[in-house]
């Protein structure tokens, strides 16, 4: 599979990003230099722990109008696994578009979209 997109999330450390994604199913690919690949199927994720001059100088939340998605089969189920473990600020429901899923937020402030696999390109 080749992967043309990637996302980078700096994090003032690794061990919280090891614990909260892996208990999402996310497996360390590698760890190297301030630096941690992470992959849950075909989705990746990536974690920078070095100083970035333009986030420094942002006084924003962390991940300001940024929704990351993450398709999984069984969204359900997936939910009911997961929900006691994570902040949840939008329950599992279907959405007004026939697509069920959740939103969380992350130990960082990132905000995350848990939905149930369909075809998106296909879906305008």
């Amino acid at each position: 599979m080749k992967t043309d997109l990637f996302v980078e999330l700096h994090v003032p450390e690794f061990s919280t990003a090891r614990k909260f994604y892996g208990n999402l199913g996310f497996r360390v690919k590698w760890e190297r230099d301030g630096y941690l690949v992470m992959q849950r199927g075909a989705s990746v994720l990536n974690f920078y722990l070095g100083q970035n001059e333009y986030f420094q100088s942002k006084k924003s939340d962390r991940g300001h109008a940024v929704e990351i998605i993450l398709l999984v089969d069984g969204v359900e189920a997936f939910y009911e696994q997961v929900k006691d473990t994570v902040k949840v600020v939008s329950p599992l429901q279907e959405r007004k578009w026939g697509v069920k899923d959740f939103r969380i937020v992350d130990p960082f402030g990132f905000y995350i979209r848990i939905s149930e696999r369909y075809e998106w390109l296909e879906s305008a």
